[in-house]
């Protein structure tokens, strides 16, 4: 019979606040019900975290809401906010999906399959209907949200995209300009027929290139370069689009002009103008941190920006207003004309301010016009930072994410229009909120379980948390060292952790004090594990010794009084001298042995009553990092840092089978309790390669690999029961798997295991058999094939398979009906007799399953033999105006891409002539449809507004309004006839 196991899968996720590779957004409260959140006006904060994006009250550090897609395993990389819906957020992902959220549902409303690598930046224009994307494979990609397909894809770039942003050219043009284009202008002052689009995309990339893009005809325009000294990694406009600023290295920050009427004046002539430049070198900003400049931003009301590197600070600078500028360009004069006087005659002369005319702004020093106004000194190296709107006008708000896991919130006043004080202080910054408490600020070195499974226990350098398991919350956070090892004591009351400077410390976690820290060893303990009676414990050190210590309770005086208290201490009895380092120690469960792990590649077996030397295991290259043994005491399980782990026999010390277990050093390993064979020889490791792999240790089989962190694989525990483990990485959030119902074989899991390694190179060689040989053209088509398209691109030509046979024979039964009335049905297929359907409704329910932004990469999956059939079935649905949006898109699409073969084809020009015949009577038939709703739509509009208008009378005004009338002649009509 063949053997089957239970399945584990990723149940849960705590502990991590922020992740390093993903951008935070401020957003407001749309919390209605809420008074006090809605009257704090403190805001969300949307970060990204691992492969979810989480939304974080930052006033109470609560969590609000989790995004995920229960399909992608990728980081979120980017988040970007669409400014016409504040609750649509656009996501990038580490694979290169796109995917659109809205916030009120947490929900997955588009996905976009473009690009080959990470997502870098987003941005949205158009009023909220484009969406720009770059990514690390050089390409820029513009999506529309309306149709939720990609439109092209512009090629210019070498290296990875680190700036997008959508120029508007809002520009109110005169009539002799427009008239000198040919174009008409509304009553707005903007050209009519560009519907609000974006005209020009601004783009840098870490090759220093800073380009404008003309979206019209899709091309490049003007090319800079941006930094004086290597990569561009930053990109920030001004809001009202008359300036931006690059983030070069060296905290070099470039600032530029951008010539907006001249870009308009270039989209009205079609780009027939002379050679212009439109972006202008302004000047040099230099941050104080000399490192790279990843973060610039402009606050919304355009009269601050922010920048950082990776350092722990974030600098503001102040625009000035032209006032200022003037006085400040006037001081200038003023100085250079005295030094030149002191140098003719020897006297200074005072020549006043004088009313000379105003300089040119054009003309002034870009030091003159941004000047540093404060550094902001944050609690971690930044990550991200982004400006929170709907503060008070005497402050400004900043939200910073870090990258030691914390989200932070800062008050910074503005500066007043006041006298200048004599001596002029930066201004006093205050940090308001933080996220801080629901994880920890470093790597997790140590989890560890209560004996009833409830608590969970995670240390870290500089701090302990005790978590519930079931809710997730953070229950107790205590101060510690640098802890490596922890353990909780019998009863769950006491928490000991082993630290770097050999200390062990004692924590009392319902009163969340520190008992006692007891001095065990001269270096970091690496180990300790509570003997199977609960009465001791053993520490193992890089001393080169292992300590045993007794728990006892001694009755303490109470100073001042003749009254005890008790007081846990742990009393040291045993010292067991090793040659090398103990990088591990384990009782087996029947407290007969004890195993220690040294750091020359060997494990050594003691008795545990006289510490004499019971076995020596030798056979790993590197040091053993963990082991753990069975619950039977049979079996011992040892992993090292040279990638293998191995299986050894406790009564003679053979090596009963020795795994290439993983692609990294392997960091833990842990036996499942019980299993369904009861003997639990099944067992977990876990390592740097970020994988968790689930193993039978009688048949030497892996069963099951478990991915998810985004980060090496520091500690991991498993439960009392066996019906969940919980792991911690370098990607600070600790994991939490359950145990499920569902059954695996060993031989379903090989099968899926191939089936994903062949579906991997599939995609891979479809993308390198997409790329020319040579130069790459500067636009090309936006789509990319996955395996979901190729199976809807199966799916599309299977249902025609099917179809026009069906469709001959049902033609063929109703011509013979005419004259037979009686004639059987013919033979069809099962799927048409079953569900009663006709051949052109099955294929249109096929078609119409495919989302939309995979539709044309499955449609270019057809071969053109097969276009003919699909070109049947549109006239079909034409005729019988079946889903003509659906029709017109695939239609279209297909005359674009097979337009060629379609005009040199004799059978095809009749069927394109019936379908135009029948697409323009469903296409006017909906317009009047419209037209009509739209008339109904204003009537009924109207109605509301006369009937629920009242007019409000003010007494006071109108009696003050009767008597100045009574003084004024009354207008009077006069005949002139």
């Amino acid at each position: 019979m063949v053997k089957s196991y239970l399945k584990y899968e990723h149940s849960k996720t705590f502990g991590l606040i922020t992740s390093s590779t993903s951008n935070v957004l401020w957003a407001p409260d749309n919390d209605f019900q809420n008074a006090a959140l809605r009257q704090s006006k403190v805001g969300r904060a949307v970060v990204g975290a691992d492969e979810e994006v989480i939304c974080w009250d930052v006033k109470k550090g609560e969590l609000l809401s989790r995004w995920r897609d229960k399909d992608c395993v990728a980081e979120v990389t980017t988040i970007s906010q669409s400014s016409a819906d504040p609750d649509v957020f656009a996501v990038g992902y580490d694979d290169g999906t796109i995917r659109i959220w809205d916030a009120r549902i947490a929900t997955v409303v588009i996905s976009f399959h473009g690009h080959r690598s990470a997502v870098t930046v987003l941005a949205f224009g158009g009023g909220g209907s484009r969406l720009a994307s770059g990514s690390k494979d050089t390409d820029i990609i513009i999506w529309d949200l309306v149709a939720e397909v990609g439109l092209y894809r512009l090629r210019g770039h070498e290296n990875q995209i680190t700036g997008l942003q959508f120029l508007q050219c809002a520009t109110t043009y005169s009539e002799e300009e427009a008239g000198e284009a040919d174009q008409t202008i509304n009553k707005n002052g903007v050209i009519d027929g560009h519907n609000g689009e974006p005209t020009f995309l601004l783009t840098t990339s870490k090759d220093a290139k800073f380009k404008i893009w003309n979206l019209q005809s899709q091309h490049c325009i003007e090319t800079h370069i941006a930094q004086s000294n290597g990569e561009c990694w930053a990109l920030a406009v001004s809001p009202d689009e008359s300036g931006c600023i690059t983030g070069g290295n060296d905290g070099e920050l470039k600032v530029w002009s951008i010539d907006l009427r001249g870009l308009a004046k270039y989209a009205l002539q079609n780009g027939d103008e002379a050679e212009h430049t439109y972006l202008n070198e302004r000047g040099f900003l230099r941050r104080q941190g000399k490192d790279r400049s990843i973060g610039v931003k402009f606050h919304p009301r355009g009269k601050y920006v922010a920048a950082h590197g990776s350092e722990r600070a974030i600098e503001l600078w102040r625009i000035r207003s032209e006032g200022e500028v003037q006085k400040t360009l006037a001081r200038k004069r003023k100085r250079r004309r005295e030094k030149i006087l002191t140098a003719q005659n020897g006297t200074p002369k005072d020549f006043g301010n004088g009313d000379e005319a105003p300089e040119d702004l054009d003309t002034a020093d870009v030091t003159d016009i941004i000047v540093p106004y404060v550094i902001v000194r944050t609690g971690g190296k930044v990550r991200s930072m982004d400006w929170g709107r709907g503060a008070p006008s005497k402050s400004l708000r900043l939200l910073s994410a870090n990258t030691n896991n914390e989200v932070e919130l800062y008050s910074i006043p503005t500066k007043q229009a006041k006298k200048k004080p004599k001596s002029e202080d930066p201004p006093d910054y205050s940090r308001t909120c933080a996220v801080d408490l629901p994880g920890h600020r470093t790597d997790v070195r140590s989890v560890v379980l209560s004996s009833d499974d409830r608590m969970l226990a995670s240390s870290s350098n500089g701090s302990l948390k005790i978590w519930n398991v079931r809710t997730q919350s953070c229950i107790r956070t205590l101060d510690c060292g640098y802890a490596l090892c922890s353990s909780f004591l019998p009863g769950d009351k006491i928490a000991v952790l082993g630290n770097r400077n050999g200390e062990l410390e004692i924590f009392d976690i319902a009163s969340s004090t520190l008992i006692d820290t007891v001095k065990a060893h001269d270096g970091p303990i690496w180990t300790l594990h509570v003997h199977p009676d609960g009465k001791s414990m053993a520490t193992g050190s890089a001393d080169k010794s292992a300590k045993f210590f007794n728990f006892e309770v001694i009755q303490e005086e109470i100073p001042g009084s003749k009254r005890t208290s008790p007081r846990f201490k742990l009393v040291h009895t045993r010292t067991l001298k090793v040659s090398d380092d103990i990088l591990s120690l384990r009782f087996s469960p029947d407290s007969r042995l004890v195993a220690l792990s040294l750091l020359d590649n060997t494990v050594k077996v003691f008795f545990t009553d006289t510490l004499k030397l019971f076995l020596n295991l030798y056979g790993h290259k590197l040091p053993v990092l963990n082991m753990d043994i069975s619950y039977d005491s049979k079996l011992i399980v040892t992993c090292s840092a040279d990638k293998n782990v191995r299986i050894w026999g406790l009564d003679f010390g053979d090596c009963h089978k020795a795994f290439f277990a993983h692609q990294d050093s392997v960091m833990q390993v842990a036996f499942v309790p019980h299993n369904q064979d009861g003997n639990g020889h099944h067992f977990f490791s876990a390592s740097k390669d970020r994988m968790i792999k689930y193993w039978d240790g009688d048949k030497f089989e892996q069963i099951q690999k478990l991915e998810g962190h985004h980060g090496e694989i520091w500690a991991m525990t498993v439960s009392r029961t066996g019906e969940f483990f919980v792991t911690a990485s370098h990607d600070k959030s600790i994991r939490v798997w359950q145990q499920t119902d569902e059954q695996i074989f060993l031989e379903e899991e090989r099968e899926k295991e191939l089936e994903e390694l062949y579906e991997n190179t599939l995609t891979t060689s479809l993308e390198q058999e997409d790329e020319p040989s040579g130069e790459k053209a500067e636009v090309a088509a936006a789509g990319k094939q996955t395996t979901e398209t190729l199976m809807a691109g199966e799916k599309i030509a299977e249902a025609l398979e099917l179809g026009i046979p069906d469709l001959e024979a049902m033609r063929n039964w109703s011509q013979a009906k005419a004259y037979q009335p009686n004639v059987a049905l013919p033979d069809r297929h099962p799927i048409f007799l079953y569900t009663n359907i006709s051949a052109e409704a099955h294929v249109l329910n096929v078609v119409q399953k495919i989302k939309a932004a995979a539709l044309q990469d499955a449609l270019l999956v057809l071969p053109f033999t097969q276009v003919a059939a699909l070109f049947t079935f549109l006239q079909i649905w034409a005729e019988k105006k079946w889903n003509i949006p659906l029709t017109c898109r695939v239609l279209f699409f297909m005359l674009k891409t097979h337009h060629k073969q379609i005009v040199a084809s004799k059978t095809m020009r009749p069927m394109l002539d019936g379908i135009r015949q029948h697409l323009r009577q469903a296409l006017q038939r909906q317009k009047d449809e419209m037209g009509f709703n739209l008339a109904a739509l204003r009537f009924v509009g109207s109605q509301i507004r006369e009937n629920g208008s009242k007019n409000h009378v003010d007494e006071g005004l109108w009696e003050e309004e009767e008597e100045l009338s009574k003084g004024k002649k009354k207008r009077a009509f006069v005949d002139v006839a």
